[in-house]
């Protein structure tokens, strides 16, 4: 059963979402980090702010599944028809799930509650790979490539998470990831639009192969146009960042300057006295 177009435009808004604000903040963090500002206070606050929107997605994700007109309700076995409930609605409520404990994980790793290097990415990877399991369930032709060629962003994107286990803070692993996010984001919504249209009436034509070379091509377009998203806004971030650290080291240089002020105006004044 094909997943329909507003699940689907769900699904890819949030990994648009996440792709698109990680194109901006690593690029940042990078330069940040070269700019030795790194340590900042509140430097924290942007891992526990993605934390937080993860987990609410994928908790408004979870509602949506179970609580639209057409959902189980939370009921994953009907007594009365002895067989299993909605269970389309069921797969896409636990890779909810799982992204759910990814959010959880991002914000207790980024609390007091110090949790081990890693873990936030470990947890992640978990979550992708849950969704690589539940990817292939149609059985149409057009539905079945759609989703492996969906398979591949995916585990992509899992395996740049789980790299990250041990190699954190790789602008590499970053910008690959960040670019497996779009292109998930981004193909969900294709996958809408092909086998569900919002327009109403029947999908492709699963019967025409001129489909299944069209949207390969269609999905390396995708990736591209990833790719130049990413770069856009690395580019950007190059040019904006040396104001922005120039501000920050402006400020620091002014308020130490005033620490200096006040700490040798009693110093002065007993001189003079």
């Amino acid at each position: 059963m094909p997943a329909s177009f507003l699940g689907s435009a769900l699904r890819g808004t949030f990994f648009l979402a996440f792709g698109l604000w990680w194109s901006v903040r690593y690029p940042l963090k990078y330069l940040n980090r070269k700019g030795a500002v790194e340590g900042q206070p509140g430097r924290g606050r942007a891992e526990l702010f993605e934390g937080a929107v993860k987990a609410f997605f994928a908790l408004v994700g979870i509602l949506v599944e179970q609580f639209v007109p057409s959902g189980p309700h939370l009921q994953l076995y009907s007594p009365k028809t002895h067989s299993w409930t909605d269970l389309t609605h069921w797969h896409y409520s636990t890779i909810y799930l799982f992204f759910l404990l990814s959010g959880i994980t991002d914000v207790v790793s980024h609390s007091p509650l110090k949790l081990p290097p890693g873990l936030e990415r470990l947890s992640l990877t978990l979550a992708l790979l849950v969704e690589v399991s539940f990817a292939n369930t149609g059985d149409a032709v057009l539905d079945q490539h759609l989703h492996s060629l969906l398979v591949m962003a995916i585990f992509a994107g899992a395996l740049c998470a789980f790299l990250e286990v041990f190699l954190q803070d790789h602008i590499i692993l970053e910008t690959f990831r960040t670019s497996t996010f779009l292109l998930q984001g981004s193909w969900l919504w294709q996958i809408g639009f092909v086998l569900s249209p919002p327009w109403g009436g029947p999908g492709w034509d699963d019967s025409d192969s001129s489909n299944l070379l069209f949207l390969t091509m269609c999905f390396c377009w995708h990736y591209i146009g990833a790719l130049v998203v990413v770069a856009t806004n690395a580019v950007a971030s190059r040019c904006f960042c040396p104001t922005l650290l120039e501000l920050v080291t402006s400020k620091q240089t002014s308020q130490l300057g005033v620490s200096v002020f006040l700490l040798g105006c009693p110093f002065v004044c007993s001189r003079t006295a």
